[in-house]
């Protein structure tokens, strides 16, 4: 075994193991990772918040067992593969052992540290940006059209991840038609890849197509709730944030597309970023869409600083470039993740919110940072919603219906009754059970202050009460309330099915 594939492994299991100690296990999974682990029971080529692979690992997970280790494995798996291909690009472009080290290094301790915690497709995301990168690289290298098929399949796998990989090539295509390697739209080998690439993601495009094409109502309503609130100058700005520690690197990388030589070929890449970048601003994107952006471009500004800082007095700098990550994540460390208990960053907010981490999507500062909020009160939520179910003698008769996905998928997850609880939230509008004569409902119920609850279903029961509430004062779910009604007067499944189909038509 060589040095490089030692060293290569010691990153390995480096990443890994971060990974999993910088969680505390007093909090939670994240509201979105229930959803997603949920799909994984509803196989299918779409759905309405994410394309079909998610629900494909959530399977997987499900055959292992369904534990909070494999739910952790496989974004860390895919933030292990991105340091991979960051490492083969700089043995493409040549790199020495320096550059390799100095590459990894600014991989590992950076915002993907973060983002390859949470079980969601972002992960996968930013790997198939950076194999998509490395794959054109090869191209240009070699001129092996074999690259071509292997991009058209990295694309594939990406648009079936998450549709942001299309900004990869709204992105891409000018900086190649303004660059002399746009003789590559002549090669016949690139349109049968494209063919093959399109074959690939057809199945969810004909899954979009016969459900009305739910990602354009998903976008609309993200557009109006989420991203009215993104503000263009703070996307640059937390885009210096991502990789900080390797702001260097990646700006040395970018000088080195534009003179240093032997990148010549690949000048292009210069003029995608700011393409991509400047399309991502139009659309005024969450800042972290971006993140796929720049692995790449650490590994052109890795191999060029190997050579810079190679003879003469320069070589005493090449120690600076590997420290500066490391101590940038000193600080990042003790803020960026859910390693501080809800009260010490409540006790200490000024410095998360200096940083805008406590802004949430809503454009305004509470007192947690949103994820780490959406990690608390699952747990609680579900074990009370069992000690209610569990009242009821014929509990496959009684509905439980969530205000949000969140609260659905944290309640499926945990729970040890086998309820099978529903929202008209996101995709388990699509996954109600109307073979079951429901006689008893319980309300899971984001808290109202006012709430009207009891007056508007009540009267469609013969009893009805408060079964419990969230307690936990730092969950995003405080005070969500389990309502309790008993003895149906009323068809119920025929009310469920009306308003499945009210909701169906408004996404429509």
């Amino acid at each position: 075994m060589s040095k490089k594939t030692i060293i290569l492994i010691g990153f390995i299991i480096l990443k890994f193991v971060l990974q999993y100690v910088l969680l505390s296990p007093e909090y939670d999974l994240q509201r979105d990772e229930y959803l997603h682990l949920d799909q994984g029971n509803h196989l299918a080529w779409g759905y309405l918040s994410v394309p079909p692979v998610t629900s494909w690992f959530s399977y997987i997970i499900l055959l292992l067992g369904n534990s909070v280790f494999w739910v952790k494995f496989f974004p860390a798996l895919f933030g292990v593969l991105t340091l991979v291909i960051v490492w083969k690009t700089i043995e493409t472009l040549k790199g020495n052992l320096y550059a390799l080290i100095l590459g990894a290094v600014c991989i590992v301790f950076s915002s993907l540290l973060r983002i390859n915690m949470l079980y969601q497709p972002n992960s996968l995301d930013i790997l198939c940006w950076t194999a998509f990168y490395y794959a054109m690289i090869q191209y240009f290298k070699t001129e092996k059209t074999k690259w071509f098929y292997i991009a058209a399949i990295v694309f594939a796998l990406g648009f079936l991840n998450k549709y942001n990989i299309l900004f990869l090539l709204i992105g891409l295509f000018p900086a190649l038609l303004l660059s002399r390697q746009r003789k590559i739209l002549a090669e016949k080998q690139l349109y049968f890849a494209l063919i093959l690439g399109l074959i690939l993601i057809l199945p969810n495009l004909l899954w979009q197509y016969n459900n009305q094409f739910p990602v354009v109502h998903h976008m609309k309503e993200l557009s109006e709730k989420q991203l009215v609130n993104v503000d263009r100058v703070g996307f640059l700005k937390e885009q210096l944030l991502f990789f900080i520690g390797s702001l260097l690197v990646i700006i040395a990388g970018l000088y080195a597309l534009l003179f240093y030589k032997p990148f010549g070929k690949y000048k292009f890449f210069f003029t995608s970023i700011l393409f991509t970048l400047i399309i991502f601003l139009y659309f005024k994107a969450k800042a972290y869409y971006a993140i796929g952006l720049y692995p790449i471009y650490i590994a052109f500004g890795s191999v060029f600083l190997s050579e810079v800082l190679k003879t003469g007095w320069k070589r005493y700098l090449q120690p600076a470039f590997i420290i500066i990550p490391l101590l940038f994540f000193i600080p990042i460390y003790n803020l960026a993740f859910p390693n501080k208990s809800p009260e010490y960053i409540v006790s200490h907010s000024e410095k998360y919110k200096k940083l805008g981490m406590l802004r949430w999507e809503d454009g305004k500062d509470h007192a947690l940072p949103q994820d780490f909020a959406d990690m608390l009160g699952w747990k609680e939520l579900a074990r009370k919603t069992d000690s209610v179910y569990a009242l009821f003698p014929n509990s496959e008769k009684t509905l439980v219906l969530c205000d949000n996905y969140g609260q659905a998928g944290a309640i499926n997850y945990y729970t040890k009754k086998g309820i099978k609880a529903v929202s008209f939230n996101a995709d388990y509008v699509n996954w109600f059970n109307l073979d079951v004569c429901y006689k008893n409902l319980i309300r899971i119920k984001e808290y109202e202050e006012n709430s009207n609850e009891f007056k508007e279903t009540s009267p469609y029961f013969e009893s009805s009460f408060i079964g419990s509430q969230i307690t936990n004062k730092y969950a995003r779910e405080y005070k969500t309330t389990i309502f309790v009604f008993t003895g149906a007067k009323i068809n119920i499944n025929k009310r469920l099915a009306k308003e499945i189909k009210e909701e169906k038509n408004y996404a429509d």
